[in-house]
């Protein structure tokens, strides 16, 4: 008998969009102690299937048809009351947001104390929440049980909320893109924490991604959807080797290959970035870290990115990477070291200096929504910065055009604002708000990390061609080596703000020195997998 089966389930949208239901006649099996991951780009339907198991479809949308028997009931007709009952005991989700799903006046420990009370389970909740926030690989739990949200980054975030779901061990776990944006040895080491419960207890997962390598590192069987319907659905081995649909063909093609093959050779000559002994240190008066306690983000960093060259920066989450960055265009101030760019030192400059400095270094956001303005167009949006450096606003808001053009966007989108556009519409966006002040250097932190990864492989192709282009020199911030191996010449690898090895993609991916970098190649999910051609 399945542990969870949805029956021809179709689920209707509002009139007026460019399809009638956001999932269509979808059926799909889960049995205990199975892995199932679902598949597909954003609008796909992937994350509406597991919201109808969960009951908590969006007011508006109407179930059409359809069954979802979760150990033989019908999850459709349950009434409320006893939907709240199995919602966290039997059945529980990890979200893809946590901070939207995370109560940000409560601490992490007693939320995760009060899920287990409210299904009777007070009794073991002081010892359980330190027992799951260590079983997540959170540091020091006791004092992280007493941290708000906001004070820990988003990958802690995403395991608080894996935490939770986890605490009363349910039959069937739905994971919604549970590892999109946390790094590879965080991701092993949630990926094998899942298998673990799921061995363990008979657990059912569904697991929806958009990483092939997630899918060949954990799945049982796949279901690929496109547009709301299931297109193609088997064993792992079948669909990753040999798959039968020319839109699972197209997704795997897009895949990054993760070859660090030899690239052409930067032309030698000055560096126009230098790092020499940077270093950040925030100071804490409490939370995470403790009274009193300081935390070394950045320390020692040395590096030089040449003219043309695109350097990436590796690392875990809390690494230091996107600090760094920050550091060089200015969001933070280092207490030591130099920053040279054409040899002038960045790091002392004030306000009205910094200034000219200020177009020739632009930066790339993880999160194009939130560094958006949602209260400007686009077209505006791209022109402001242009119009504050004194460029008439006619002559911008055409150069505004001009790049939307470059970054494949329809100019007729100019009057448009950043909620109307898809994550991979809004990041290439950001990237027209940056190459509109027509800089020398371009950082990029983490710019694909949330992206399907259809739209991952075109931002990394416009990135490439922009590049090649206009002579851009990149720094690339990711914790996706596949990615890093894909545009990177050299690359740079932090651990715990300290930069431990450094050289061109190849000789470090290929003959990694520093025991840190193996490990980090060691835990990319499906690493045995080559996709193919």
């Amino acid at each position: 008998m399945s542990l969870l089966s949805v029956e021809g389930l179709t689920v209707g949208l509002p009139k007026g969009g460019d399809r009638a239901n956001a999932i269509e006649d979808v059926s799909l099996t889960l049995a205990p102690g199975e892995i199932l991951c679902i598949v597909g780009e954003s609008g796909s339907g992937k994350s509406m299937t597991a919201n109808a198991a969960m009951g908590l479809l969006p007011h508006g949308l109407p179930v059409r048809s359809g069954r979802i028997l979760f150990e033989g009931r019908d999850l459709l007709t349950t009434p409320p009351e006893e939907m709240r009952r199995l919602r966290g005991s039997r059945l529980a989700m990890i979200f893809q947001e946590p901070m939207t799903a995370l109560n940000p006046l409560m601490r992490v420990g007693d939320q995760i104390a009060e899920a287990m009370r409210v299904h009777g389970a007070a009794a073991e909740a002081a010892r359980r929440v330190p027992e799951l926030l260590e079983a997540v690989n959170l540091p020091d739990p006791g004092n992280l049980a007493r941290s708000y949200p906001f004070r820990l980054s988003g990958g802690q975030r995403q395991r608080v909320m894996i935490a939770m779901a986890l605490a009363l061990e349910p039959a069937l776990l739905i994971a919604d893109e549970p590892t999109t944006a946390l790094d590879v040895t965080t991701q092993m080491q949630i990926l094998r924490l899942i298998r673990e419960v799921q061995g363990r207890r008979g657990t059912g997962v569904m697991f929806i991604t958009h990483d092939f390598g997630v899918v060949a590192e954990i799945a049982d069987r796949v279901a690929v959807m496109q547009r709301g319907r299931v297109v193609e659905s088997g064993t792992a081995a079948e669909v990753l080797n040999a798959p039968r649909h020319d839109y699972t063909r197209a997704l795997i093609a897009a895949v990054p290959r993760g070859s660090a093959a030899k690239r052409e050779a930067v032309a030698p000559g000055e560096p126009i970035l230098s790092l020499r002994g940077v270093r950040k240190t925030y100071h804490r008066g409490g939370g995470l870290f403790g009274k009193g306690q300081s935390f070394k983000a950045v320390h020692d960093a040395d590096l030089d990115l040449r003219r043309g060259e695109t350097l990436g920066i590796v690392g875990e989450s809390g690494s230091g990477k996107s600090t760094l960055a920050r550091a060089i265009v200015r969001l933070v101030r280092p207490e030591e070291g130099e920053i040279l760019f054409h040899g002038t030192d960045l790091r002392p400059l004030g306000r009205e200096a910094w200034k000219p400095f200020r177009r020739r270094i632009q930066m790339v956001f993880q999160d194009p929504y939130a560094s958006l303005n949602p209260r400007r167009s686009v077209g505006e949006a791209i022109a402001e910065g242009p119009v504050t450096h004194g460029v008439p606003r006619a002559a911008a808001l055409e150069r505004a055009r001009e790049l939307l053009r470059l970054v494949q966007l329809d100019p007729g989108a100019m009057d448009r604002y950043p909620h109307e556009f898809s994550g991979g519409q809004r990041q290439r966006i950001g990237l027209a708000r940056a190459l509109a002040m027509e800089p020398e250097l371009l950082i990029a932190d983490e710019p694909v990390s949330a992206l399907d990864v259809s739209v991952q492989a075109q931002v990394l192709a416009l990135l490439a061609d922009i590049r090649k282009r206009l002579g851009l020199t990149m720094l690339f911030i990711t914790h996706d080596l596949r990615v890093a191996a894909e545009i990177c010449d050299r690359v740079a690898v932090m651990q715990r703000g300290a930069i431990v090895e450094q050289g061109a993609t190849a000789q470090v991916f290929d003959a990694p020195r520093h025991a840190y970098t193996r490990a980090l190649l060691e835990s990319i999910p499906g690493r045995g997998w080559t996709p193919p051609v």
